[in-house]
């Protein structure tokens, strides 16, 4: 039998629920959060604020099988602690931004750390969810299995909706073992020598699990069995770096994010995409994180000349702020694109009453 370890605490699914119900029947919006950490991450909510605060705790733990249910309002600190207990983590490596941050926010904006390239996104480890809709019933979607066939997953469309679709309640993932061994490198490259080493390396099976270019040097973690990361160290060299690093670049506390009021952008795009054709930037003034395939820029740009250049290389621009901003936080939909969310949100918020306007006015 499977060691199966249960851990109980208040139950305030009832409360949300009535709360919701009443929201409904008097045309009230509500905000919700929990930790609040990642209200620069989208558009302002006008609402009553809706808590998940009081739901939380660790609901079932099967650490045989690699599975975790747990509340929306548990602290993300408190729930990676327990899965350390047992050697093992969220594969996704999500930012916290303080340790108030909780578990239904980090699937609510469905933000993912260094290692998501070689490891997954959340939505990739969701197996199902709890929903309390606009009626104020809670729903299960999906299950505690990887293969769940129990008709439509809304559980991983909820992931990067902001709460916009229903309250997330309740989360069930697959979580994964730590690795073996872990070793962080640093590497003096300019910024086209560490592209050119990042995508030769690409085409071999290295552990590497984060690469990050930013000052004038190529930053990277080995992770694996002892042996190949031991053997990838010798042969790729460079200087010892403090594993601290990818904490503090997951998190935005590197000196880079907090000097000066100018716009933060997150720039997603194609691997191996060339510099950006942007007025007046060095691109070694940027941080190339995800090994060039997410890249953070700070400066005062036209939002729609940032957009068009992203999307010109097929990718897209998200601005982080500083709230409140004039700037549109994300990229604007094709209009196609926009009217099924607007069909979707018809359907599972009729009333407009979750996040109103979000992640954009029309939502």
């Amino acid at each position: 039998m499977a060691n199966t370890t249960h851990l109980t605490d208040h139950d305030a699914s009832a409360a949300l629920a009535e709360r919701i119900r009443q929201a409904g029947s008097e045309g009230t919006s509500l905000r919700i959060v929990g930790g609040d950490t990642r209200f620069f991450y989208g558009r302002e909510v006008a609402g009553e604020v809706l808590s998940t605060r009081e739901h939380r705790g660790i609901r079932f733990y099967d650490p045989v099988e690699l599975v975790v249910s747990v509340r929306a309002g548990t602290p993300l600190s408190e729930l990676e602690a327990t899965l350390a207990k047992h050697g093992q983590m969220l594969p996704f490596e999500p930012p916290r931004y303080g340790e108030v941050s909780t578990v239904g926010g980090m699937v609510a904006t469905g933000l993912s750390g260094p290692r998501r390239p070689w490891a997954g996104s959340v939505r990739d480890f969701v197996l199902g969810a709890r929903v309390i809709n606009h009626e104020g019933i809670e729903q299960r979607f999906g299950g505690e299995v990887m293969k769940n066939v129990a008709g439509y997953d809304l559980s991983r469309l909820m992931v990067g909706a902001q709460g916009t679709l229903g309250l997330i309640t309740e989360v069930s993932f697959k979580v994964l073992p730590m690795p073996g061994a872990t070793r962080s490198l640093h590497l003096e490259l300019p910024l086209d020598e560490a592209r050119q080493r990042l995508a030769e390396w690409g085409r071999e099976p290295l552990p590497i699990s984060a690469a990050a270019w930013l000052d004038g040097a190529l930053h990277l973690r080995l992770e694996g069995g002892p042996s190949s990361v031991a053997a990838t160290r010798a042969r790729i060299g460079g200087d010892d770096l403090e594993n601290d690093f990818w904490a503090a670049l997951r998190d935005q506390r590197l000196a880079f994010f907090r000097a000066g009021q100018a716009p933060l952008w997150r720039l997603s795009l194609p691997h191996r995409t060339p510099a950006l054709d942007l007025p007046g930037i060095d691109e070694s003034h940027m941080i190339h994180d995800w090994a060039g395939a997410q890249r953070w820029l700070r400066a005062e740009l036209d939002a729609e000349a940032v957009r068009r250049a992203c999307q010109t290389a097929g990718g897209h621009a998200t601005c982080y702020g500083p709230r409140p901003t004039a700037i549109e936080p994300f990229a604007p939909l094709p209009e196609v694109l926009m009217k099924y969310h607007r069909n979707l949100k018809a359907q599972l918020d009729p009333k407009g009453i979750f996040n109103p306007g979000r992640l954009y006015a029309a939502l």
